[in-house]
């Protein structure tokens, strides 16, 4: 899909009453905990009150663009490498790390088209079937039904309203933000400003629906967010000044912002880049990056925490077009969720999903 300035920086809720833990014993509560500390030390977690019960929070890394396609390098980066994203038609991949399960979802939804990114972000973050509410697959950014649906049906205006806490991990430019009526800390970045009509992203719309506060650049700088490429590379050659991170150290800074919510999302949209440049070079960079990140996510990931990671469409997977796929799209899931993955059928079962895992 086409991206912006922030790309180039950049059934309701039921469950455990706000408040209380969802998962695991005693040993995940202290692991839990003491992530929060270590995170609230380095000024990353507000305080909250002493007998505040801390959440096993769900991670949710969405990311762009990935299918399950043929086992044929010459098209498919992923059957070039043992990726955890490498996932395959004929439902094989190689067995994942710590328990962690995968399945294949639609990303179709019933609907004539190749699926987009409007349409397919939206029936993740929503649970409803998108395309099929407007007819037809939207690409790029959620128009004004979309939007509707996305501002009332948000995974996290749900969590919000059941009590509990959520976190955008990516941070924004200012001058994004403001761009689009977003509320932040900070001056906007005068070398971005006016430079090209800010649109509104399917999960810029579904966080502001959940009241949470974005993170800028200013936070990817001191360690309390993360640019979409996870080194921060590209939002510098934007004048962000953000310090080289390697994907461990990016896993790690995740981990500290999850600390003390219930859902924290990350999103990476390169891999949906690469595949409509075709390019294999591009795409294994992207990919090497992002696996990295993901196996640190997964070794580090406290016990009774959650990680899930999805994607919307397929493209990546297939080179030899510049378009989306009809492939089905993988989707992860590690700690407690594992036991629950088989349930996501499509895109409109990872809502719900995320939603009974953060208690909500």
């Amino acid at each position: 899909m086409p991206r912006d300035t922030r790309g180039a920086a950049g059934a309701e809720g039921r469950g455990a009453a706000p408040g209380a833990v969802t998962a695991g014993g005693g040993a995940g509560r202290d692991r839990a905990q003491a992530s929060v500390m270590h995170a609230r030390s380095k000024g990353r977690v507000k305080r909250m009150s002493p007998d505040y019960i801390y959440p096993m929070p769900v991670l949710f890394v969405f990311v762009d663009g990935v299918g399950a396609g043929t086992r044929d390098p010459e098209v498919n980066p992923l059957a070039r490498a043992d990726f955890l994203l490498s996932r395959f038609r004929d439902g094989g991949g190689s067995p994942l790390p710590r328990g962690g399960q995968a399945r294949l979802a639609d990303a179709c939804l019933g609907v004539p088209g190749r699926p987009q990114s409007a349409t397919g972000q939206t029936a993740i973050l929503t649970g409803e079937n998108a395309p099929r509410a407007l007819g037809h697959h939207l690409l790029g950014y959620p128009n004004a039904p979309l939007r509707e649906i996305i501002l009332r049906r948000s995974v996290f205006r749900a969590v919000a309203e059941a009590g509990r806490r959520a976190v955008f991990a990516n941070a924004y430019p200012v001058a994004y933000l403001r761009a689009l009526g977003l509320p932040c800390d900070g001056d906007p970045e005068p070398e971005l400003s006016g430079r090209r009509r800010a649109r509104a992203s399917a999960t810029t719309v579904a966080f502001s629906a959940g009241s949470g506060a974005f993170r800028t650049w200013a936070d990817a700088r001191a360690g309390r967010g993360l640019t979409h490429d996870i080194s921060g590379a590209r939002a510098s050659e934007f004048g962000a000044g953000i310090p080289p991170r390697s994907p461990a150290e990016a896993a790690e800074i995740l981990l500290e912002i999850a600390a003390g919510h219930d859902l924290a999302l990350f999103e990476f949209f390169e891999s949906d880049e690469a595949g409509h440049l075709r390019s294999m070079e591009r795409a294994l960079d992207a990919l090497a990056r992002l696996d990295s990140f993901l196996r640190a996510l997964v070794s580090r990931l406290p016990e009774d925490w959650s990680l899930v990671v999805a994607s919307d469409h397929g493209n990546v997977e297939d080179l030899s077009s510049r378009n989306h796929t009809l492939a089905p799209v993988p989707v992860l899931a590690f700690g407690p969720a594992a036991a629950r993955v088989q349930e996501v059928r499509d895109l409109t079962c990872i809502r719900r999903l995320l939603l009974d895992l953060a208690g909500a």
